[in-house]
């Protein structure tokens, strides 16, 4: 592998753990910072196949209306590789719901970046 090639993968990678850090601080504007304006993201439910919200505006609201009602939100990633403009990222995601109960669900989102921004975010889960 060429050693641009690699540099271009290791920055996809470093971009997608910068949203994630993000995503653990609930700092919407600073996942959104790393998106495009024409951004995609597809949300794990309603199963079977989730909701698509497409557009920087469109996103930005569904976060922020995410940790409303998720305040304990973490993802912790278990792998994480880049393939061309694609970066997979294999997760557990963590919550405390309204009655103070612990829970997780496992998955794996499928990034695609366009022009060294997140153009696209694919969520799947276990379950």
């Amino acid at each position: 592998m060429s050693p641009s090639r690699m540099s271009r993968l290791e920055s996809a990678i470093r971009l997608v753990l910068e949203f994630n850090e993000a995503f653990n601080r609930h700092d919407v504007a600073g996942m959104m910072q790393l998106m495009s304006d024409d951004c995609v993201f597809e949300n794990t439910q309603p199963a079977p196949d989730g909701t698509v919200y497409s557009g920087k505006e469109v996103v930005t609201q569904f976060w922020q209306g995410f940790f409303r009602k998720s305040p304990h939100a973490h993802i912790e990633i278990e792998e994480i590789f880049g393939l061309g403009t694609r970066c997979i990222m294999r997760w557990r995601y963590e919550w405390v719901d309204m009655a103070g109960k612990k829970g997780h669900v496992r998955g794996v989102d499928i990034f695609r970046l366009k022009n060294g921004l997140i153009c696209e975010k694919l969520s799947y889960v276990k379950g």
